[in-house]
């Protein structure tokens, strides 16, 4: 498994456990992470879910290495491996929205990419004093489908313009003053000021909470369903650009891009 689940009532937590390539979201862990959402969806006792990263990172965003892979492939094989990617995640992030218990991201180290799109996905953010939040897909030739319109749902499209377009990340910090982050904490107590937001949440009845989440994510953001699923295809297609090929290869062998 390349997640590990606990039960700490009122909360459910998922870790991320792919530290030596700091969480990178392979297929293998979008996979678990959806069955940890179902298996959690069950328990009674857990009426929040929290969401971390083991080790230093939150996460990373989707593993590179995973789609050099698919670029070695034929063009067809390739194309459908990107498409089944990215559907792979879209609909982990549709689940995230459409999950009737709060999601909290305790947030530690970086989450960039497609980890800030996990971040996103999530009702409530805690981060450390040390969290960055970034999405440097730009700098590497692809295109960040979910990312976008995840950012213009949660603050806007200014700001998702900002971090989209420079690829440069933003501190944990700056990210509280324009409402993404919700609570910043001393690097050791993330996981305890997201159990509180968690304690918080169970104080209302099961009902009310369901009903809560319905009206802001699936009714206030009915749009964004929609837009997912454009930003999917999109971000797919991008990934057969001559730039993405490079973009991912000058990443996996550590090195500075030369456009085409």
């Amino acid at each position: 498994m390349s997640i590990t689940v606990k039960v700490n009532p009122p909360s459910g937590t998922i870790v991320l456990d792919r530290p030596q390539v700091r969480n990178a979201l392979n297929q293998g862990m979008i996979a678990d992470i959806s069955q940890a959402l179902s298996d959690l969806h069950q328990e009674k006792r857990v009426r929040a879910v929290i969401l971390m990263g083991a080790g230093q990172d939150f996460c990373s965003g989707l593993d590179l290495k995973e789609l050099r892979e698919a670029q070695d492939q034929e063009e067809q094989d390739a194309q459908q491996r990107y498409q089944e990617q990215w559907l792979a995640f879209s609909e982990l992030i549709e689940q995230a929205f459409r999950f009737p218990k709060p999601l909290i991201a305790a947030v530690d180290g970086s989450a960039l990419g497609a980890g800030l799109a996990l971040a996103a996905a999530c009702d409530l953010v805690v981060a450390s004093e040390s969290a960055t939040f970034g999405t440097p897909t730009v700098r590497r030739g692809l295109a960040s489908g979910l990312t976008a319109p995840l950012l213009t749902f949660r603050v806007g499209a200014s700001l998702a313009a900002r971090l989209l377009l420079t690829g440069e990340p933003m501190p944990a910090n700056e990210l509280a003053k324009l409402g993404f982050v919700h609570r910043v904490v001393p690097s050791a107590v993330v996981w305890a000021a997201a159990q509180e937001f968690a304690q918080q949440c169970a104080a209302s009845p099961v009902e009310a909470l369901q009903l809560t989440k319905r009206l802001l994510n699936e009714t206030i953001g009915e749009s964004l369903l929609a837009m997912l699923h454009v930003g999917a295809a999109m971000a797919a297609a991008a990934c057969t650009t001559e730039a993405a090929a490079e973009g991912v290869k000058a990443f996996i062998e550590k090195r500075e891009p030369r456009w085409p």
